[in-house]
Formats: structure tokens, C-alpha cells, sequence
């Protein structure tokens, strides 16, 4: 199991006896990690916005691949019911739209590919697109604390946070050339959150208290301790940079940067073992998520479900799809690497034409207004992407395993950029 995607919020640790998501909810909420209220009426706006067809081949082909959605959803001829509260049995009435040619406009602020205006001239094939950018983690200082962080004898520290970011500057200087309007939602080492560790130790405790940990250790002796995930320190460095930073970034996208997509950027990575001496590995591969694959028990969640009909409604998947298969392709063709295969049975749909892409509920990929592609390229922990990591940034191109090949940073950037490029042009219109 590689160790660097972003989980969504309700299945983290549901393999683990003691984990943050397996929790009953505090109090009388029924939310996710740190969920916000939802608030149902919003989806007034959606109402008569899609036709029965469309709502069932959605839910059942992307957002719930797993099974039934029972009593949370269900989907009658001219609408659908879903679950606002169990306890309370409330539900939110859905009214479809006789046909496509009636249906009312979707509200929301990005555009698609077809409702841009046609590009100046070719040379700019993304003017006028709004893109912001998202460097996965943090890095610097608080790369240790993220298990983004090896080191190979006397060489470099691996820190995903910061080679991303690498990344990320170059393709924001391209894509500004091609006449994109460019936002990062990271830009530094330091959190988006104001939050800290310290602000979710009382309920790091309480979630610990609701595991069966009565009386919860402070803390942990060492990185390998067994028991660090018992411990309120761990528990609330997990609260503090996969929740409350996630979260943070997300209100930044959702009411200021407004962007046309967003791109998540990661390395990818499989177990190392000691990050002070870490186990290499021979294979390498490539894959990007687009939101969908819920779990029925992350569905529980009342928040969750919301956002998932939310995002269902938005029809985001209708232009993630088409944008992560063709820059797939494209980074497949310029990287070289195959595809990431998940194992039996785990919480993804491959969809696509590619075999390069998947569905899955991240808590970015759910909680980002808009059109998101997950990019999770390059296992660091690779022979190869360890050497091209360590070889940095150079010019033109250097050999590895007998093929010349650009620093790992342009060819990563490069390989987005042309992929957008190829979409942009393709599905906007014309002149």
C-alpha cells in the first residue's frame, strides 16, 4: 500500500484498531473529521438543474461504485430523496428535469471548457482560464511530522511537500505564458491553517476516550513506537495537517481564488520502513484521481453526503474526467511510467480510457468547488525517482537507466501543461 495519498475523512484509519475516523461523532453531530454544518437548502438551487438519467448514471457509474446508497439516497421517476438527517428523518426532495433541453442552468462559479471564449490567438490556448495550483503537504519543518520525509544515507532529505512546490512554480511560469490566470493555494513551507497541534489536543483526547483509550498518552516514545497512534500528540498532528489544513485550503479555493480547476500535485510512494533508512524499491508508476467511490459509511456522514450531491450536481465529473484522461495520456506518453494498479477491493473505480485514471473520495478532491485532477506520479521511493530526485534541476536532459531523460521537475511540469493544452484547445471553442 503506497503511503502518500490523501485520504478522505471518514476511511483513514478504518483498517486500525484506534484511528481518528473510526470515532463515534462527538455530541450529537453526525459529521466527518472537523466537518462544517450542512446546509441543505443551497441545493434549492439545483433544483430541475438535471434529468433522472443523468442523476442515476452518476451516482450509481462514479460517486457510489460501491453499492446501494439505500435509505440515503433514492432515486424515484421525477426526483430523488436523500437523507438530511436520520434521527430526525428529514429529507431533501430533488426535482428532476423533464428532459436536457429543459433543464434549468447549474449554478456555479467555474466554467467548462465549452463556455469559455475562444483564445486571442493559438499561441495562448489558456487565456482567460483560471487555474490554481496545490502543491500537496507542507514540507520544510513540518515535513517529519507528515511522514513526508527520507534520507538516504548523507544525500538530500526526500520531502514531498517541497519537491512539489518545485513543481509547481514551473508550471505556473508556463501556464502563465500560455496565457492562464494562475493562483496558488500553497506557495510556501508554512500551513494555510492558523490552527496548530496544540489547538486539537482536548479533542484529540475525546476521539481517543470514544476508541476505548480511557486514560490516552500524551505522547509517543519514537517514530516506531507501536502504540503512537493511541497517543494525543499523533492524533492531534493528524487533526492539525490532514484536516484543519485541507479544510482551510478549500475555503481559500471555494470563496476567493474561484479558479476553473484546480491541480492537485503529488509524488507518489510505497512503504519505506525507516525514513533514516529507507527501503528502495524497482517499480514506478503513474495515476490521477478525480472525486467519486464514496464509501457507504463515509456517506453517513451528513456532511459528506451533502458535499457529495453537491459536487454530483455541479457536474464537475462531466469535465474532470475528460481533462485528468487526456493529461494522463499525455504524462504517460512524456514520462514513461504505466499505470498504478490499486489492489482488489480497495476504495476506487478505474474509469476513463487511459487505465491511468481513477474515481475516489479525498477530502480535496470533495470539498474543492470546481473541477479537480489529482496528479500522483513518481514513486519517490523508487531507484530511479530517487536518483532523478537527487540529480535535481539541470539542463537538457540526462541518462538514466539508459534513456535521456529532463530533471524530474520540468518533466513532471511539462507533462501537465502539454496535457492541458491538448484538452483546452480540443474542447473550447474556436475562433
Amino acid at each position: 500500500m503506497f503511503r502518500f495519498n490523501q485520504i478522505s475523512s471518514a476511511v483513514l484509519f478504518i483498517a486500525l484498531p484506534l484511528g481518528i475516523c473510526a470515532a463515534a461523532p462527538l455530541a450529537d453531530e453526525n459529521l466527518g473529521v472537523l466537518g462544517a454544518h450542512p446546509k441543505w437548502k443551497v441545493l434549492e438551487r439545483y433544483q430541475r438543474t438535471i434529468t433522472h438519467d443523468d442523476f442515476a448514471r452518476l451516482i450509481q457509474d462514479v460517486y457510489c461504485t460501491h453499492g446501494p446508497t439505500g435509505d440515503l439516497i433514492s432515486i424515484e421517476e421525477r426526483s430523488a430523496r436523500i437523507l438530511i438527517n436520520r434521527e430526525a428523518k428529514k429529507f431533501f426532495t430533488l426535482r428532476f428535469a423533464e428532459d436536457a433541453a429543459s433543464s434549468a442552468p447549474v449554478p456555479r462559479l467555474w466554467r467548462p471548457a465549452k463556455a469559455l471564449p475562444p483564445p486571442p490567438t493559438a499561441e495562448r490556448p489558456l487565456a482567460g482560464l483560471r487555474i490554481a495550483l496545490d502543491p500537496g503537504h507542507l514540507g520544510g519543518a513540518w515535513a517529519k511530522m507528515e511522514e513526508r520525509w527520507f534520507q538516504v544515507g548523507n544525500s538530500t532529505p526526500v520531502t514531498e511537500g517541497d519537491l512539489v512546490l518545485r513543481v509547481a512554480r514551473l508550471v505556473a511560469a508556463r501556464l502563465q505564458e500560455l496565457g492562464a490566470r494562475v493562483s496558488f493555494v500553497r506557495n510556501g513551507t508554512e500551513p494555510v491553517t492558523r490552527q496548530r497541534p496544540d489547538d486539537f489536543k482536548e479533542l484529540a483526547r475525546k476521539i481517543l476516550i470514544k476508541n476505548g483509550v480511557p486514560q490516552p498518552r500524551s505522547d509517543f516514545l519514537n517514530p516506531d513506537d507501536p502504540e503512537k497512534e493511541q497517543t494525543i500528540r499523533w492524533q492531534s498532528e493528524i487533526l492539525f495537517y490532514r484536516f484543519s489544513e485541507i479544510r482551510r485550503r478549500a475555503v481559500l479555493v471555494n470563496a476567493k481564488l474561484h479558479p476553473d480547476l484546480v491541480l492537485c500535485l503529488h509524488f507518489n510512494a510505497e512503504a519505506w520502513g525507516d525514513p533514516q533508512n529507507p527501503t528502495l524499491i524497482d517499480h514506478n508508476h503513474l495515476h490521477l484521481l478525480v472525486n467519486g467511490s464514496y464509501l457507504p459509511q463515509e456517506l453517513e456522514f451528513d456532511d459528506e453526503r451533502f458535499e457529495m450531491v453537491r459536487k454530483l450536481l455541479s457536474r464537475a465529473y462531466d469535465e474532470e474526467l475528460p481533462l485528468a484522461d487526456t493529461i494522463a495520456g499525455v504524462m504517460a506518453r512524456e514520462t514513461g511510467l504505466p499505470p498504478y494498479e490499486y489492489p482488489t477491493g480497495d476504495n476506487v473505480t478505474k474509469v476513463g480510457s487511459t487505465g491511468y485514471v481513477y474515481t475516489r473520495n479525498l477530502l480535496a478532491t470533495r470539498l474543492y468547488r470546481c473541477p479537480v485532477v489529482y496528479c500522483e506520479p513518481y514513486v519517490m521511493n523508487s531507484r530511479e525517482g530517487f536518483d532523478r530526485i537527487e540529480a535535481g534541476e539541470y539542463e537538457g536532459t540526462r541518462t538514466f537507466n539508459g534513456v535521456e531523460r529532463k530533471n524530474i521537475y520540468r518533466e513532471y511540469a511539462d507533462s501537465v501543461v502539454d496535457g492541458l493544452m491538448d484538452y483546452y484547445r480540443k474542447a473550447r471553442p474556436g475562433k
